[in-house]
């Protein structure tokens, strides 16, 4: 009998059988990682402003309804910019993924989509505050980048998929052929993938330290003020886990509408106060720090922090009193307003009131805690202003001040439903123990209490709605919070601790529980404490 050699297989007419159609995705997606890494480090390089997922990401803010806003705002506290940044990133890479997927099928069909993209991220950019034709440049450079990537990709796709068909006059396919296709495209693959992931977490880095700036501004020694506050020795309790009396500047509190960090160069600051005024006054960084600064403990809060939240911090701020500046201006009659500018085009509306006042130390700061202010809280230069929540004074990396009426101009959270003068309320908050499990005897129960420019003059704890007065800590002055302790004696059982304050003017911190919109949270900070 006549044996017959097993015949081979025929490959599958179609490579969509051995190649399969995600591998296009993947290309498509490992260009928009490649893009978007492209685009971070030429706006790192020569125009910080172009980043186009940062500027889609700020569109996208200033295009959702106010009530959605103010819900992220609320919900997230400040992972928000983190979170919105990841979405839109994600969405890039699901966008060219698809164009990968086409441009598998049809040349050019995914190149289509990078281009509307790239057409996206250049309208978020030349819609921005610092909209310039060198910001669009990243954008063009990531796009171009970007689908040179997915050509490359595709074209070793196409290689492989060519390996698995059989050759001209041919059943069958070399078996070797397509291993080696496939581990050329692999290889390229990954290689080509690390790179791309590599660069667009340097990118990210790049951008968020901002390089030559951080070490101009690490280097910079701050001018001796003319007047300090002096802190007094029992201004900080030492108790365990609570917060300092001054708030170390990596655990101060950010929040801002900036995707990302506006990055001024202190030679080339400069603020202008222009509106209702007799003159325009002009001031460079370097003017600034030529004039008599002094030194201020105050502590800001911000309108978004809830019944015993941590949107609160005591930083001693350098700078020079903006009342000063006003002054040298000729503020007209009839202005009650001063609408701050920050260099990524926030607002501010403080009343005209505040700055002006003589006994309020207000003012344009250029340090923090002993040193230049951070990037992220306002360097070079942000506006301090004790008494009045963050949203309509607290403006950080400010460039102009416009004296103005509240009838003619709104700072940015106005008309997002917030209101719009912004005076601090009275609160205070729990922070030891923080364990809400103790052992029976005696517990210290401490914490904090504001009321800036009103200043705290007594605090109560309540055990189960029996009130005890709270041992006070002393403080610099009327704009800083207070520490505050209570020794307890804890039995048995469960217990309600809740906290109240009371302010120099006399007037108790309400029970009445409020949202932090449109003006503040109220309500007492209590907590549950079991106690074995």
């Amino acid at each position: 009998m006549t044996q017959t050699a097993p015949r081979a297989e025929p490959v599958a007419a179609s490579s969509a059988a051995e190649v399969r159609a995600g591998w296009g995705w993947l290309c498509g997606a490992i260009g928009g990682v490649a893009g978007m890494a492209v685009a971070d480090l030429t706006a790192y390089l020569i125009a910080p402003a172009g980043s186009p997922v940062a500027a889609v990401g700020s569109m996208i803010i200033d295009l959702l309804p106010a009530g959605l806003v103010n819900w992220g705002k609320e919900t997230l506290g400040t992972a928000d910019k983190p979170v919105l940044l990841v979405i839109v990133a994600l969405g890039v890479l699901g966008l060219c993924g698809l164009a990968g997927r086409l441009e598998q099928r049809r040349r050019y069909a995914g190149g289509l989509v990078f281009a509307g993209v790239a057409a996206i991220g250049i309208g978020a950019v030349l819609t921005g505050d610092q909209a310039s034709l060198d910001a669009i440049v990243p954008t063009v450079l990531g796009l171009t980048v970007g689908y040179l990537v997915l050509r490359l990709l595709l074209s070793r796709l196409a290689d492989w998929s060519s390996a698995t068909a059989p050759a001209a006059g041919s059943e069958t396919a070399d078996p070797l052929e397509p291993t080696l296709a496939r581990r050329s495209f692999l290889i390229w693959t990954a290689v080509v993938g690390t790179v791309a992931i590599a660069s667009a977490v340097a990118g990210r880095l790049l951008i968020a330290t901002a390089g030559a700036v951080e070490e101009a501004r690490s280097r910079f020694r701050l001018p001796i003020p003319t007047r300090r506050d002096p802190i007094p020795a029992g201004a900080d309790l030492g108790v365990d886990d609570l917060s300092p009396y001054l708030t170390p500047n990596a655990d101060f509190y950010r929040i801002d509408t900036a995707l990302q960090l506006p990055i001024i160069a202190a030679a080339d600051w400069s603020l202008t106060v222009t509106g209702m005024v007799e003159r325009e006054v002009t001031i460079s960084f370097s003017d600034l720090i030529a004039k008599p600064l002094v030194e201020h403990v105050t502590t800001l809060t911000c309108v978004s922090n809830e019944v015993g939240g941590d949107l609160v911090g005591n930083a001693v701020w350098l700078g020079y009193p903006i009342r000063e500046l006003l002054a040298q201006a000729g503020v007209q009659a009839g202005a009650d307003m001063v609408l701050s500018t920050s260099q990524d085009g926030w607002t501010a509306g403080t009343p005209l009131s505040v700055l002006t006042d003589p006994d309020r130390q207000a003012l344009l700061a250029v340090g923090m805690n002993g040193e230049a202010l951070p990037l992220e809280h306002g360097y070079p230069v942000r506006m301090v202003v004790p008494g009045l929540y963050g949203y309509v004074s607290a403006t950080k990396w400010v460039r102009q001040l416009k004296v103005t009426t509240f009838d003619a101009d709104q700072g940015y959270w106005t008309p997002l439903g917030w209101s719009a003068k912004g005076p601090i309320k009275t609160a205070s908050r729990i922070d030891v123990p923080r364990r809400h499990t103790v052992d029976a005897g005696q517990v210290v129960v401490a914490g904090v209490a504001w009321d800036q420019h009103t200043g705290i003059a007594k605090v109560e704890v309540g055990i189960d709605d029996v009130w005890h007065a709270a041992e006070l800590a002393e403080a610099t002055g009327p704009d800083t919070w207070r520490q505050w302790l209570y020794r307890w004696d804890a039995t048995p059982g469960t217990h309600e601790v809740a906290v109240r304050a009371t302010n120099a003017d006399g007037q108790q911190q309400t029970a009445e529980l409020a949202r932090p919109d449109p003006d503040g949270a109220t309500g007492w900070h209590t907590v549950t404490i079991s106690v074995r």
